[in-house]
């Protein structure tokens, strides 16, 4: 059996570009939030795997089309591995939420599919998220949370609470979650030596 790897999953939206009430339709609205693209380039000098598991509706909502929504993916990938960076796999839910389908979060069909394609170990592995579907997607999937406050200033107050509630770890942005991330996995590795 293959050994399992740990991954941390990002949703998009909110985490890596800002999000936007009325959806990034094009390359013109997609804005990297500050310091996102760098932390992932420092991630990616680690074992961790790095995966995009994101809902767009838009696409079920005919906003944009499914080629419009990959166009932005792979813009998003292009410019995180221009930057050193990397990103081991994209996981899209295209689907509203009436059609209540097993992969948009919170439902956890994103990272299950992604564990199962790409070997990884969900138990030691990290989700981060700007929202509590992001959060309880985690959860339902045996991932640890994390939830970041860049998402939608007019919900944030809403979701942090929630977030709260689910213990999920708490941190400014994406660059202070890495960060809290390569911490722990030093303090890991040295306590293994040290034993």
């Amino acid at each position: 059996m293959p050994l399992l790897r740990s991954a941390v999953f990002l949703d998009r939206d909110g985490v890596i570009i800002e999000n936007r009430a009325d959806y990034v339709k094009s390359l013109a609205e997609r804005k990297f939030i500050p310091g996102a693209v760098e932390a992932l380039a420092r991630l990616a000098k680690t074992d961790w795997l790095i995966v995009i598991v994101t809902n767009q509706a838009a696409i079920g909502r005919h906003i944009i089309t499914r080629e419009a929504a990959e166009a932005i993916n792979e813009n998003v990938v292009q410019t995180i591995v221009a930057a050193g960076g990397r990103v081991d796999g994209v996981y899209v839910c295209p689907h509203t939420p009436d059609d209540g389908c097993a992969c948009r979060k919170p439902a956890p069909g994103l990272l299950w599919q992604a564990a199962a394609e790409l070997g990884i170990d969900l138990g030691a592995s990290v989700m981060i998220g700007d929202a509590v579907s992001d959060v309880q997607a985690a959860l339902a999937a045996g991932v640890r949370p994390i939830f970041v406050l860049t998402g939608l200033a007019e919900r944030l107050a809403a979701e942090l609470a929630q977030a709260r509630q689910l213990n999920a770890a708490i941190y400014p942005d994406l660059a202070a979650a890495v960060r809290h991330i390569l911490e722990r996995e030093t303090a890991k590795k040295t306590q293994a030596r040290d034993a």
